[in-house]
């Protein structure tokens, strides 16, 4: 299992960052592996939320699956990977003098496919690239509105 951890400060206060991010379905916006998402539950927000989503890493595409597992607005989002990826993900808000500190961390296992522990590590530093650029969308967009 591997750790990915980014983050950025967001020059908004944590209700507009919040806004950002509340609806999932507009994550595809500033997520360049998100390629698009369907709801899999009747609930489109909070505990319980299921959907999956379309990504894309490169030349690897698959389907993900997940169920939001934490919901408290506007500080943290959790969610479980419970497609071929598994694992836990968080999205932490936290005010810094009317900023944002924005934190997403991914706690990710790679099936046997993906070549398992020697995938997870090659792909480390990919993901904190790619999603390290995915922060860097999400802070131009929330400080551009």
């Amino acid at each position: 299992m591997i750790t990915v951890r980014v983050h950025t400060t967001i020059d908004a206060p944590v209700a507009r960052v919040w806004a950002a991010i509340e609806h999932i379905e507009t994550h595809t916006r500033w997520m360049q592996d998100a390629v698009s998402i369907e709801f899999e539950s009747a609930r489109h927000e909070g505990v319980g939320t299921a959907f999956a989503c379309l990504t894309r890493v490169g030349p690897l595409s698959t389907t993900d699956h997940f169920v939001v597992t934490g919901w408290a607005p506007p500080t943290l989002m959790a969610i479980e990977h419970r497609g071929a990826v598994t694992g836990d993900a968080e999205f932490r808000l936290r005010d810094v003098g009317g900023r944002t500190e924005f934190t997403w961390e991914e706690h990710l296992r790679f099936p046997w496919w993906l070549a398992g522990p020697v995938g997870e590590q090659v792909g480390r530093p990919v993901l904190r690239r790619l999603w390290q650029g995915n922060v860097g969308r999400l802070k131009a967009l929330v400080e551009a509105s």
